[in-house]
């Protein structure tokens, strides 16, 4: 190390992963009990110091597999929080991440392993540190990527049905649609390919499948609303 860089203040870069997650009715975040001190037992998101070998994404991409088990998911840098005492313990910037993951494939043995729950974004419990605007930030950011990009559909199961898609993007907004107005304007912009098959637990009819077409989208980059 060189004199210059000695000159410095040492500090401690760490990673914090906003996880989200849709049931089908509500978006939902993912916090685990923090499990060493300062303000050990209390609901955080999950994070860890990133390492001297691995770049701030890789530790992101780590933090966010133990928790999760997977390690294909769409993850967006977020910003970066370092108010001088954000961190009782120490000198702490951290570089936040939102992911997006389909709740099917949660493994739920690990709730029990990390003491992980998932609350509905209105009933967020107090969590440490600024944890709660990391958190407010993301939300605000998944609704400004929800107009222009197919973010939701990470949400959704590969398969999923035009009430299942409402519901989602109502869930993202916190508001109605009209149902008909809502299946005109996804219908339009030609970007899901309608399945032969039918979800038949939700009604004796059942209701058509859907599956959305990446390709399709990359060719029109259409605003979904």
């Amino acid at each position: 190390m060189t004199k210059a860089y000695q000159e410095h203040d040492s500090l401690y870069v760490a990673v914090d992963c906003i996880i989200f997650g849709f049931d089908g009715t509500e978006i939902k975040a993912l916090l685990v009990k923090r499990a060493l001190e300062p303000e050990k037992g209390k609901w955080s998101l999950m994070g860890g110091f990133v390492g001297a070998k691995e770049s701030v994404h890789d530790a992101a991409s780590r933090v966010l597999e133990n928790l999760t088990g997977l390690d294909n998911v769409y993850m967006e840098q977020l910003n970066c929080f370092g108010d001088v005492k954000r961190d009782e313990a120490a000198r702490v910037v951290s570089i936040a991440y939102f992911a997006l993951i389909k709740l099917d494939d949660y493994e739920e043995a690990l709730l029990k392993k990390h003491q992980a729950g998932w609350f509905s974004l209105n009933k967020i419990p107090p969590v440490v540190f600024d944890h709660k605007e990391m958190i407010a930030l993301s939300i605000e950011r998944l609704q400004q990527k929800a107009v222009g990009y197919p973010i939701g559909f990470e949400l959704l199961p590969a398969k999923f049905t035009m009430q299942q898609l409402q519901a989602l993007y109502e869930a993202v907004y916190n508001t109605h649609f009209d149902k008909r107005n809502f299946t005109k304007k996804i219908l339009s912009l030609n970007l899901l390919n309608r399945l032969s098959e039918k979800e038949k637990a939700t009604s004796r009819k059942g209701s058509f499948l859907y599956m959305f077409d990446k390709r399709k989208y990359n060719q029109s980059k259409k605003l979904l609303f």
